[in-house]
């Protein structure tokens, strides 16, 4: 019987190793992982290699494990904004490697990866100090860089519900880069809200399969001061 629940946070990263490509989801606050970070910094994981579209905000989620010490080098598209502190100490005192990608090529580099492309050219950054070093090409006239796939060994994605072959579905905005990262990765980790049976996800809104899902933990969703529910989209 396939049964890809699993009882805890810890138990669904046990086997990430030091030193591994991790995808995480999320744009900005919106669709963060926030309980499988948190469960990452206390796993101890170290020197690794993370890739998200931004660099953390204030001092949680990816902000708390880049001032954990523990991520080496950090992949994104949006490094710097009001609140990203941690990431700009760690960075101007050369502890943290950083590879900037445009927006649109880090989609495309983690799709490639997930589609099981060799490469591909995009005009994106041509003529900028991020095509260096990099094959360009022109093509009909226009000018492309050569870009490569974005290869993980684990991903943590962020779903809104899920059942125990991984199917997944989302909530609104949470959705960004959760069903491109799933496809990218040796292996997948996904938090939910509420496991359903089987059946009960109507297929036609089931944004993930399960095929690109290997472990799945429910999380409670966070309350707020006044009684509600934190808006995560």
């Amino acid at each position: 019987m396939i049964d890809k629940i699993v009882a805890s946070v810890a138990e669904a990263l046990a086997d990430v190793r030091d030193g591994a490509t991790v995808l995480i989801g999320g744009f900005g606050t919106s669709g963060n992982p926030t309980e499988l970070i948190d469960g990452l910094i206390a796993h101890g994981a170290r020197d690794l290699t993370v890739v998200n579209n931004n660099a953390g905000n204030g001092d949680t989620g990816l902000a708390a494990l880049l001032k954990a010490g523990q991520v080496r080098k950090i992949i994104c598209s949006f490094p710097r904004q009001a609140d990203s502190y941690v990431f700009d100490g760690l960075y101007r005192a050369g502890k943290l490697e950083l590879e900037l990608v445009p927006q649109g090529n880090l989609a495309e580099r983690i799709r490639a990866a997930g589609a099981g492309i060799g490469a591909f050219f995009c005009p994106t950054a041509y003529g900028t100090q991020l095509a260096e070093g990099k094959e360009t090409r022109e093509i009909d006239g226009k000018h492309y860089v050569l870009e490569h796939p974005i290869h993980a060994d684990v991903a943590l994605i962020k779903a809104e519900e899920g059942d125990r072959w991984g199917n997944l579905t989302y909530r609104k905005a949470a959705r960004n880069f959760g069903p491109v990262m799933a496809t990218a990765a040796k292996q997948t980790i996904a938090t939910v809200h509420t496991v359903r049976e089987l059946g009960e996800l109507d297929p036609e809104a089931i944004v993930t399969p399960g095929i690109y899902v290997s472990k799945v933990v429910r999380v409670e969703r966070v309350a707020t001061q006044a009684g509600g529910f934190k808006k995560d989209a």
